[in-house]
This record gives structure tokens, sequence and C-alpha cells, in this order.
């Protein structure tokens, strides 16, 4: 990354010398020399590490791009506002994640795949106790999705599916011939948020990521239980009626979160915000 403008009481580096959580890696930050040199996949890896607390108990992370004018996708899809420093992140995140957590829809809208094994981050997910690459958990009431893909067939890990207690068995059973993991995190047809995360933390996946969509997001937002949204302001406008990055019934009362860092590439702005 070109520049990191930090807020001082979460990049100071700790009195025993080490860096505080979130700091700029050694010579990151702006004015330091470093503002043309881009940053090493282990270097974000710092900045975007998960709390401590993240080994033991759930840490929902979400991770979306949006347009200077609040567009969270074009065309239905989030690459074309995207760029190679976003992607950049969003690899850095998944590497870190134990499961990432992605609605039906985005699975069919995005191809998804499964996540890629990197050399880069083997080392420190041996050393955290994690499976070579996250999981991928996918939210749905049907179960509509085609089984025949990667995401099902080759994984290096099983994908996971988030279904409800009265989903249909046929799709079930046929979720489970694929390979899949079917969780009951809901107690009718749909997916409860809540339970949904309780539900991924007893399966030991306690780094959660979440990559949408909107809908998901915004279920994420009004129950609660969203810690961390890492947000890419992609230096775009679009205009139209695209979604925004979170979707849904609005909360009564706006929920507050604070500034962590903000990175800065080429006109993308890299924001991460903690829930106060």
């Amino acid at each position: 990354m070109r520049r990191l403008f930090p807020v001082t009481e979460r990049t100071t580096a700790q009195a025993s010398g080490g860096a505080a959580e979130g700091a700029p890696p050694e010579g990151g930050a702006e004015g330091s020399g470093s503002a043309d040199r881009e940053w090493s996949l282990a270097e974000l890896a710092l900045a975007y590490a998960y709390p401590e607390s993240a080994g033991r108990e759930a840490w929902l992370r979400a991770n979306m791009v949006s347009t200077l004018d609040g567009a969270g996708q074009h065309d239905g899809r989030s690459q074309p506002i995207s760029g190679a420093a976003d992607m950049r992140i969003f690899g850095t995140l998944r590497g870190l994640a134990d499961v990432v957590v992605v609605g039906a829809e985005t699975v069919r809208q995005e191809g998804y795949r499964p996540v890629r094994e990197r050399a880069e981050f083997a080392g420190a997910r041996t050393a955290a106790g994690q499976a070579e690459v996250a999981a991928v958990a996918v939210v749905t009431a049907s179960l509509d999705l085609d089984f025949s893909l990667p995401l099902f067939t080759s994984p290096l890990v099983p994908t996971l599916i988030l279904t409800g207690a009265a989903a249909a068995p046929d799709r079930v059973a046929a979720a489970e011939k694929a390979g899949a993991r079917v969780v009951v995190a809901g107690d009718g047809v749909g997916v409860d948020p809540a339970r949904a995360v309780h539900a991924l933390a007893d399966l030991g996946h306690t780094r959660l990521l979440t990559e949408g969509g909107p809908r998901l997001l915004g279920q994420f937002v009004a129950a609660g239980v969203l810690d961390e949204l890492c947000l890419t302001v992609s230096p775009m406008l679009t205009a139209g009626h695209a979604q925004r990055i979170a979707g849904g019934p609005g909360v009564a009362v706006p929920r507050r979160f604070e500034l962590v860092s903000l990175l800065e590439e080429t006109g993308f702005l890299f924001g991460r915000y903690r829930r106060s």
C-alpha cells in the first residue's frame, strides 16, 4: 500500500517494543520514505490481524467494496468496482480467516470457487492451529445451488452449508452427497444470523469473514453480530440503482463503528472499522 493514515490509539508501539494491533509495519507510515513502496502480503497480514480474542471466541469481520456514490456492485458483481490493491487485501483477509461466510446469491452471481492455498500464509496458519485454507460457508434457505461446481467438488476443506431445520430434505441430501457439510442454524427454513455465528464457532471457526452479499451483511448488522467492517471505497461513480453494501430492514438506532486504520493506493481507500 502507499500510505497509512493512522488512528493514534490503535497504532502506537507497545512498551514491550512490539507493534500494536493494527499498527503499520516498520517503515510503512506516511512520511517514512515508503510512500511509493507496495506493502508485502506479510505486512498487510500484520495490519489486518484479528484481535487475540478471536482465537477463543467468534469475531465476525466483513469485507466489502463501494463506489463513491454508494454502489456495492455494478451489473450485479463487485469485480468491476474493485482494483488490484483491493484484491490483495481480499486475498489477505481470506488468508487470515477460518471461514468465509457468503450468501447463496453471491455464490451464483460471483462464480465462487474454493479458497486457494497460499504459501505466504501457510506458516502463520499452522502456528495458529488453522486448516491450510479457510472453509467457505454458504448461507441458504433453499439450497438452490449447483453442487457440480468446484466450490463443492474440489475444495481443500469441505464447503459448509448453513441452512434452517426445515430445509428440503432432498436438497440437504444432494449437498451432503456432493461432499458439503450441512449445518443447521435456524429453526425454520432460513438461517438466524446470530445462531450461524455461534454454530461456526462451535466447529472451531472463530475468525469469521463475510464477503456479502448485501442482504446477508444487512442481516448480520441487524442482528448486532458484526464486529468489524473492512470497507474499500472505490474512486468510481456508477449512478443507477445498484445495491448498497448492506440491505434489508434497517436498525432502530444506527450502530456506531470506530475507525481503526485507513490505507490508500491509487485513489482507493481501505478503511477498517470496529463497533464501538
